[in-house]
C-alpha cells in the first residue's frame, strides 16, 4: 500500500478532449447569438418604426390626454417586447455548452492513499475505499452512430454519508487502466479490511482487479 497520489487514467484522450471542447464552445456561442439576436432585432425595429426616437420630457406632454401619450410614457411598452422573449430559448444551449466544456476540462480521478476522488463539471467527491461499500458496475458509452460500449466501473459508497463515486476501469480509447493503477485500487479497497463477513465481496472484487492487472492484454 502506497500513500502517494496516483492520477487515474480516466476521461477522454487529448484529441477527443479538444474536439468535445470545440463542440461545447460552438454550442455556447450559438446559444448566446440566439439570445442576443432578438434584442438587436427589437432595437432595430424600434428605430425603423420610430419608437426609438428620444422620449419627450414631461413638460412637453403634460397637457396631452393619456391616450395620446407616447408608448414609453404611457406604460404600454414599459416591459420587454415579446420579440425579446424568443431569445430565452437559446439559454439551454448556452448552459449545455458551458456544462460540456467544464466536464471535458475538469473531469479527473485520483487515488490519495485509500481515498478516491472523482472531479466532475461542478464539484469533487471523495470516498475512502478502505471503509466504503465497493461493488462493480457498468456505464454505457456511445461509439460512433450506432455502437454502444459498456465500460466496467467501480462504484464506492460511503456507509455513513451515502456519498458515492464511480471510477471507470477503462481509460481513453476504451483500454483497461494501467496495471499499476488497478493494483493501487485493489490495495486501497483491502487496506485494513477484514476478509470475512460483509467485507468478503470487496476482497473478491479486489482479486478481480489484480487479475486484470496481471493480464493487461486481455488474453
Amino acid at each position: 500500500m502506497t500513500n502517494e497520489r496516483i492520477r487515474l487514467s480516466v476521461g477522454l484522450a487529448s484529441g477527443q478532449r479538444a474536439g468535445a471542447a470545440v463542440v461545447g464552445v460552438l454550442c455556447t456561442a450559438l446559444g448566446a447569438a440566439f439570445v442576443l439576436l432578438p434584442l438587436v432585432a427589437d432595437g432595430l425595429l424600434r428605430r425603423i418604426t420610430g419608437f426609438g426616437d428620444p422620449v419627450p420630457s414631461y413638460d412637453d406632454v403634460r397637457d396631452l390626454p393619456p391616450d395620446l401619450l407616447p408608448p414609453d410614457l404611457h406604460g404600454a411598452a414599459a416591459g420587454p417586447a415579446p420579440l425579446r422573449y424568443a431569445g430565452l430559448c437559446g439559454l439551454p444551449f448556452v448552459l449545455l455548452g458551458l456544462l460540456l466544456v467544464l466536464r471535458v476540462l475538469r473531469t479527473a480521478a485520483w487515488l490519495d492513499g485509500t481515498r478516491a476522488s472523482v472531479r466532475g463539471a461542478l464539484g469533487t467527491r471523495t470516498v475512502d475505499l478502505a471503509t466504503a461499500e465497493v461493488r462493480g458496475g457498468t456505464v454505457a458509452h456511445r461509439v460512433g452512430d450506432d455502437g454502444v460500449v459498456r465500460v466496467p466501473t467501480l462504484i464506492a459508497r460511503d456507509r455513513e454519508t451515502g456519498r458515492r463515486v464511480t471510477i471507470p476501469l477503462q481509460g481513453p480509447g476504451l483500454g483497461d487502466l494501467p496495471p499499476y493503477e488497478l493494483r493501487a485500487l485493489a490495495d486501497a479497497i483491502t487496506a485494513g479490511r477484514p476478509d470475512q463477513g460483509r467485507d468478503a465481496d470487496e476482497h473478491a472484487l479486489a482479486g478481480r482487479l489484480r487479475t486484470m492487472a496481471g493480464n493487461p492484454l486481455g488474453r
